[in-house]
């Protein structure tokens, strides 16, 4: 006989845990499975990990920006302790603690693999290799997440390229590093490794800033350049024909013929979610490289309603805090609550922890208008007195999209040094649709960062 629970939950990440944050309180009997660390990719790979990777030369560059205190900068980042620092970050890849707030709240935490076998019904595969079945009375949640896409490229499998978890949780610097990808992973750890002492680091990327699909120009521009900078190497406009590893690194062979090596090679070049072996098959679900889901989170394509899938595994924004935002929707659907995700359709704010920083939320210009509606762009650099404060070369800008027939930001980038700081302020006037007449009310402190705002509605001519 099956052990019944109220929901069961596929996957102990974020995402999971944040569900059974609202069903287990709420007194729905609750079962998280999870065949690797309680806490998922965020907490021992990718959120925690890489921000204390970056952190020591974040902090150096903004002192050194300051002619003060330039001269009190002495040295370079210890690259020793901020590898202790990580594995701090990281919980040392302990779990424990991650188990106990499952327990704290009420929840189930089984450990083991877990599949769905039907309408409500989950097998675990048990690490000693025994085997569990789970029913559920209400919902099955799905919570795999999501795991670095490897493109197929003729070698580069075989070469075993880091992926973000290797390359957030290296024991040592490697000497010299190929990027292939440019986006949030590739930038950030570009930055981390090189301001930690590896000597090349060389990123490869298919598109231009022009051509990204994800950042606005501007910003982009200004965080290559800098990193430029600071040594690294950008490939812009290339395409990697294959890959290989021998006893001395790996050799990277571009379409034009020319040869690249490095001691180590990390592939970012996006993410697929974990969709294979869950059992969609068994539920008649399909997916490719994510499940599909309406906005309760309930996959599409499954009667009755009972499967829902939250976090990166649904592919609608593969950010940590978007995952929560779900799970807590999510959660409190299964409840019987009038609950819906409908922000991280066009509110989901990100920022890249690069120097400067990338904070953006919303739409760009480019996908505002690729989605038809009929919008204004407002852009500039740093006009406010606070920006020579923080600093001599505080690089970067920002840009405001606004829906001209509904006079309501839409989209908002800053790049600068720590702009995300200022995301949040621009996340409240997307999802809150605060007009502009509105906004102009809302008076920014002197001198701040946020004084953008008020130069924004002046440019905008309020």
């Amino acid at each position: 006989m099956p052990d019944i629970y109220d929901v069961i939950i596929i996957g102990g990440g974020a995402a999971g845990e944040n569900v059974a944050g609202r069903t287990a309180p709420a007194g729905l009997s609750t079962a998280i499975v999870e065949d690797e660390l309680v806490g998922g990719e965020c907490t021992y790979w990718a959120c925690m990990p890489s921000k204390a990777l970056l952190r020591p030369g974040e902090a150096l560059a903004a002192a050194r920006r300051v002619p003060a205190a330039r001269g009190a900068v002495t040295g370079e980042a210890d690259a020793a302790r901020a590898l202790r620092a990580r594995d701090a970050f990281a919980s040392h890849w302990n779990d424990e603690p991650q188990a106990r707030w499952v327990a704290s709240v009420g929840a189930t935490l089984i450990r083991g693999k877990g599949k769905l076998a039907g309408e409500r019904r989950v097998d675990v595969e048990t690490a000693d290799g025994g085997s569990i079945e789970l029913e559920a009375r209400k919902a099955v949640v799905l919570a795999t997440g999501s795991a670095a896409f490897i493109p197929p490229i003729e070698g580069l499998a075989e070469a075993a390229p880091w992926t973000s978890r290797e390359a957030t949780s290296a024991k040592s610097v490697p000497e010299s590093l190929i990027i292939i990808g440019g986006g949030v992973v590739g930038l950030e750890m570009a930055q981390a490794w090189k301001s930690l002492g590896t000597a090349e680091v060389t990123v490869l990327e298919r598109r231009t800033p022009e051509e990204s699909v994800v950042f606005e120009p501007f910003a982009l521009r200004a965080v290559i350049e800098s990193l430029e900078e600071q040594g690294v190497v950008f490939r812009l406009g290339c395409v990697v024909a294959s890959a290989s590893r021998d006893g001395a690194g790996v050799s990277v062979v571009m379409d034009n013929g020319e040869t690249l090596r490095a001691a180590e090679l990390l592939v970012a070049a996006g993410r697929t979610g974990v969709v294979e072996g869950i059992g969609l098959e068994s539920v008649g679900a399909a997916a490719e490289r994510f499940v599909r889901v309406n906005d309760h989170l309930q996959v599409e394509g499954v009667e009755g309603g009972w499967l829902y899938a939250v976090g990166d595994v649904n592919g609608r924004a593969l950010l940590t805090h978007q995952g929560k935002y779900q799970a807590r929707q999510a959660g409190d659907h299964i409840r019987g609550l009038d609950a819906s995700a409908w922000a991280d359709a066009f509110g989901a704010p990100s920022v890249v922890f690069t120097d400067p920083q990338l904070g953006s939320v919303g739409l760009t210009e480019r996908a505002a208008r690729e989605r038809g509606l009929n919008v204004r762009a407002v852009e500039f650099g740093w006009l406010v007195a606070a920006a020579p404060l923080h600093g001599e070369n505080f690089r970067g800008g920002v840009k405001f999209v606004v829906d001209e027939d509904r006079r309501v930001l839409v989209g908002a980038t800053f790049a600068g040094p720590e702009v995300g700081e200022l995301t949040h302020a621009a996340t409240i006037a997307i999802v809150g649709e605060v007009t502009l007449d509105r906004l102009w009310h809302a008076t920014p402190s002197f001198p701040t960062l946020s004084e953008v705002w008020l130069r924004f509605l002046e440019s905008y001519g309020l």
